[in-house]
């Protein structure tokens, strides 16, 4: 399916702008990758933090339909890595949604509701979700404000508009601590189940916060996929980056490609996976390109008069070689049933309510990664972006060079930072439902490594939209997955009510 056009027309027409002060100080960028070490360990992470870490509530009122809390606290990213938090950040914000009268003295449920990009203070996820799932469900809700938002906007900030790259890992390294501040808060209160959701940002920072949550937990992340990196370098948030800033700033200090690029690395399925998929979803004009490259090399790849007598192999040769491989993969009967989309995986949509299933137990399975595995050891990546894909052959100019390069680092620090496939597997994958919207120009899932592949036993579910729209339209599902986890969790985890 197409993205959703909708989802860049709307992105457009707002204003905000991305990182305008570029990639954040060197030395910065430095401490939060040697930190994420830390921050993806479950035990070291959650060992930073004291069960009794001290909150202070600052407002508690009725309302007409529910009990309102307001508190705050330090920041615990601020006590691990001090000076990286703007002075007005360091202070976490947050807002209990919970009934006026639990029905249940035992069974006290609260989710965790993290904030997405442009969420500032608490009204819009209090209206549209909190307090009508309080309603349907008797779910309470905890609000936590992000940084460099609301009450934590720093005072040079317009809007949403983040000024470094390194501020969204600092985002991320504070809600991840500051969930598991709240959640031991919680459990201290009497609340439980306990549970994490968020939509688009958020629900990519209710994934992180899960990883290191030492006990199982309904997780519902919204919109939101394995990695932020393609949502910065491919969807349409790309357009409000100012990407010659980034460009001049990477190449005008050493420390960024020398030190700092030798930190981080792109996190992508298997190189030969992705190549293999690249010549499959494309065939058979992969292949009639596979057939050109095998002429030209044939006809480059001669040996040189007067070399010596060993053999003369040359990467066109074994180029050439492969390519008689895979062909006599092609020509299998079996391997016609080759059948790659954006995963390996098939999938129905959610008003199907079934689960994603895995098939690499099958024969045809079994024969497909046969024929991808051949594909890919002819097309090495740099093959495929220079030959395969429909773009000019000529070598890149200086500029392209140099603009490739910056979007390639921005590529290695969004994984190194955000990657689910760098932080630990949450306690229990069964209580994991993802909504995602199949035609999402926001957040690109094509070359990602899957949900399903990072966390097996998650349940992804797609709705036929894209971003905006499934936001605008799709709040009540929202709330019944949210509804269903936590019914989940009742089950397998009961709680005696006696």
């Amino acid at each position: 399916m197409p993205a959703s056009r909708l989802d860049a027309v709307y992105r457009s027409i707002l204003l905000t702008k991305f990182f305008t002060k570029g990639w954040g100080k060197p030395e910065n960028l430095k401490r939060i990758f040697e930190f994420r070490k830390v921050v993806s360990n479950r035990e070291a992470c959650y060992q930073l933090i004291p069960r009794d870490y001290p909150v202070t509530i600052t407002k508690d009122e009725e309302w007409s339909d529910c009990h309102i809390l307001e508190g705050s606290f330090e920041s615990p990213f601020e006590r691990s890595l001090p000076g990286l938090m703007p002075e007005e950040t360091r202070t976490a914000h947050f807002q209990v949604v919970l009934p006026r009268k639990w029905q249940s003295q035992k069974i006290k449920p609260i989710c965790l509701h993290l904030a997405g990009t442009g969420d500032h203070f608490y009204w819009r996820r209090r209206n549209l979700i909190a307090r009508p799932l309080l309603k349907e469900a008797g779910i309470g809700a905890i609000l936590l404000e992000n940084p460099f938002y609301g009450l934590r906007k720093p005072k040079d900030q317009i809007r949403s508009s983040l000024h470094n790259v390194s501020d969204i890992f600092v985002m991320g390294g504070c809600l991840i601590m500051e969930s598991i501040v709240l959640l031991n808060w919680c459990e201290q209160q009497g609340f439980g189940p306990l549970g994490l959701t968020g939509l688009s940002m958020g629900g990519h920072m209710a994934s992180l916060a899960a990883t290191n949550w030492p006990k199982p937990i309904p997780l519902i992340p919204c919109l939101s996929w394995s990695t932020a990196s393609p949502v910065f370098t491919e969807g349409v948030m790309s357009a409000s980056i100012n990407w010659d800033l980034l460009e001049s700033q990477y190449f005008s200090d050493e420390v960024y490609q020398n030190d700092l690029a030798k930190m981080v690395k792109v996190v992508a399925q298997d190189d030969a996976f992705l190549a293999g998929q690249h010549f499959a979803k494309h065939f058979p004009e992969s292949m009639n390109r596979m057939n050109e490259l095998k002429k030209e090399t044939t006809e480059t790849d001669r040996p040189v008069p007067g070399d010596s007598k060993k053999e003369h192999k040359t990467s066109g040769e074994n180029l050439s070689r492969k390519a008689h491989s895979l062909t006599d993969v092609q020509n299998n009967k079996n391997s016609a049933a080759l059948d790659i989309g954006s995963n390996n995986h098939s999938s129905k949509d959610i008003t199907g309510n079934s689960r994603i299933k895995t098939d690499h137990n099958t024969v045809e399975s079994a024969q497909r990664i046969t024929t991808e595995k051949a594909a890919a050891s002819i097309f090495p990546l740099n093959i495929i972006a220079n030959k395969l894909k429909p773009s000019e052959n000529e070598a890149l100019k200086d500029s392209k060079w140099r603009e490739r390069e910056a979007l390639q680092f921005m590529r290695g620090v969004m994984d190194e930072c955000t990657h689910l496939g760098n932080f630990e597997v949450p306690v229990d994958t069964d209580l994991i439902i993802a909504v995602c919207a199949r035609d999402d120009a926001y957040i690109p899932r094509e070359g990602c490594m899957g949900l399903e592949q990072i966390w097996p036993g998650a349940e992804i579910r797609f709705i036929d939209a894209g971003h905006v729209t499934a936001y605008l339209l799709h709040q009540k599902l929202f709330r019944s997955t949210i509804i269903e986890a936590f019914d989940r969790c009742m089950k397998k985890y009961p709680i005696n009510n006696s």
